[in-house]
């Protein structure tokens, strides 16, 4: 294993890894409570299939974004 450390890296990197992570965080908070309250059919697909993709897929902040831009439909 040729990886470094947290120990290793400096206090820049891990400001910003602590940044990054903070972002993901509050991004997917917003989504899957946006996701709870917005009936089924104002959704691209099925509820539970963009709970799980929203919340295991590590992506900086990919999959939220993907949700809000294709997963929901337009309120009429």
């Amino acid at each position: 294993m040729n990886g470094k450390k947290w120990a290793d890296l400096s206090p820049r990197y891990r400001r910003l890894i602590v940044i990054g992570a903070a972002a993901e965080g509050v991004l997917k908070v917003a989504a899957l409570v946006d996701l709870a309250r917005r009936p089924a059919a104002e959704v691209k697909g099925p509820k539970a299939l963009w709970a799980v993709v929203i919340t295991l897929v590590n992506s900086v902040g990919a999959a939220p974004i993907a949700y809000w831009m294709y997963g929901r439909r337009k309120r009429t």
